[in-house]
């Protein structure tokens, strides 16, 4: 384990802008911590905290300069290497048909992001590696720095999920906040390349003891848990619960949880014409299975209702999620009870489903 000072993690970020990365960390907009992009550490929220709860957010004032004191607003790197609206194509008929495709942007250097975001990165490279060469190419040349979680949310439940909140994958560097710099470990040959261009330390014992009490009490700080033993049988077994249609009264299918979920990709493509006829364009835009339209099939809507929808979102992310990918669909954020409009809890509707199993006469 290294030591890098404050002054060395600032220059570490003038290092990547200065070899043409764009730098995407967090930053304070509109009243939450946001992923943007940034100059360098004077654009972090240094003394910036957060409450989190069930459809409640607001970011406090936190004593001793921190820049990392938070645990995550509603952003994730799913919205820069997944865009919300992405141009695919531009064909022009000008006597012979031309497609353009978009120029490629900088590549991205994420500081900041948590383990349980490297994890959803992960998670979205099953869907779109081998699929979507903007998306790979995103991805293979970005720069991603973590920062291991010392201050979990009360909507947060990665331990639960072997999510978080030590960042253990998907780093070229993973930071530690201690109180006058940030303890090191380097995940990649590129993050090793990267400390070379700044001054670092072996870490002292008392540094390294310091990064695992602040994770162990992170642990034990954990604002929600789900037993996740039994899963997928758990949903698969219940798909006739009352509880669906109990949590659909609740419900306003406005899609807040699909948004700001990390690893959530459904999509739809949407084609467009010029009045002239002579420009066409193909864009993706992201969709959420908490619309009518996601679900027509065949002439109609297959998942009409509220409790269909919901129970499509939360079986597909904890249970068939697991039989396509080989991993679960949720990591733990808690990001979707936090900006739900009316709270739904997800380690709440588990619990709800998990405490009535057996008991409900469930369709052939």
């Amino acid at each position: 384990m290294l030591y890098l000072d404050r002054a060395g993690f600032g220059d570490l970020l003038r290092s990547l802008a200065d070899a043409g990365y764009e730098l995407i960390g967090p930053t304070v907009r509109d009243g939450a911590v946001v992923l943007e992009e940034i100059e360098g550490v004077e654009d972090l929220p240094t003394g910036v905290g957060e409450e989190q709860g069930p459809g409640a957010y607001r970011l406090t004032d936190r004593p001793g300069g921190r820049l990392f004191g938070w645990a995550h607003g509603p952003d994730a790197a799913k919205r820069f290497l997944f865009p919300p609206r992405e141009l695919l194509a531009t064909v022009r008929r000008n006597g012979t048909m031309r497609v353009e495709r978009p120029e490629e942007e900088r590549p991205f250097a994420f500081v900041g992001l948590r383990a349980c975001d490297l994890h959803a990165i992960e998670v979205q490279d099953r869907v779109f590696m081998d699929l979507d060469p903007a998306y790979r190419s995103r991805r293979e040349r970005a720069v991603f720095i973590g920062v291991n979680c010392a201050e979990p949310g009360s909507t947060c439940f990665c331990a639960s999920m072997g999510t978080g909140p030590r960042c253990t994958t998907g780093f070229d560097l993973a930071l530690t906040e201690l109180e006058d710099g940030f303890a090191l470990e380097v995940g990649t040959p590129r993050g090793e390349e990267l400390l070379s261009a700044v001054e670092s330390r072996q870490a002292t014992q008392a540094e390294a003891a310091e990064v695992e009490r602040i994770l162990e009490a992170a642990t034990a700080r954990m604002g929600r848990e789900l037993d996740t033993s039994d899963m997928p049988d758990l949903l698969y077994r219940n798909l006739e619960h009352p509880r669906w249609q109990e949590v659909a009264e609740r419900c306003l299918a406005c899609g807040n949880c699909t948004s700001v979920c990390p690893t959530c990709f459904c999509h739809d493509v949407v084609d467009g014409v010029s009045l002239d006829g002579e420009v066409a364009t193909r864009t993706r835009e992201w969709a959420s299975c908490f619309s009518a339209e996601h679900s027509w099939a065949a002439g109609e809507v297959v998942r009409g209702s509220r409790a269909a929808r919901y129970r499509q979102w939360l079986t597909h992310k904890f249970a068939s999620w697991i039989d396509q990918y080989g991993t679960s669909g949720c990591v733990g954020c808690g990001r979707c009870i936090t900006w739900c409009p009316v709270g739904i809890d997800v380690t709440e509707e588990i619990a709800a489903v998990r405490a009535a199993d057996g008991e409900v006469v469930r369709a052939g």
